[in-house]
């Protein structure tokens, strides 16, 4: 049929087909798209609770090589020890690892010079 042939019934019925199928198409659209929300709602709530784990290690970690630390310095009476350790907010939590692995090291330096100060406690 030619578009001069058609009756105006025919052409609504068209055009509510066309609506109809328009409004499925968004309510798919709507449908995939909440899906998608939900699953990165949970992607980030699982990450949020991960990273809260993490901290939760590295502080432990932090206040055991901090307790050993001053376990080593209290027989040197002339270190005055200080308060625990405080995260520091601008540290980027990519490098959380690396920050760690720096600690070892830096405590083995520590019982080092304490030991070589030893002769000082002794005093």
């Amino acid at each position: 049929m030619s578009e001069e042939n058609v009756s105006p019934a025919m052409r609504y019925k068209e055009i509510v087909g066309l609506a109809r199928g328009s409004a499925e198409n968004l309510r798919a659209w709507e449908l995939a798209r909440a899906d998608e929300i939900e699953r990165r709602l949970a992607d980030a709530h699982a990450a949020v609770a991960e990273a809260v784990d993490r901290e939760e290690k590295a502080r432990e970690r932090a206040a055991r090589w901090w307790k050993m630390a001053l376990h080593n310095i209290t027989r040197l009476n002339f270190i005055e020890t200080l308060d625990d350790p405080q995260p520091v907010t601008t540290a980027r939590p990519q490098y959380l690892d690396r920050y760690l692995e720096e600690v070892k090291p830096s405590y083995q330096e520590l019982v080092q010079a304490v030991l070589a100060l030893g002769w000082r406690a002794k005093r």
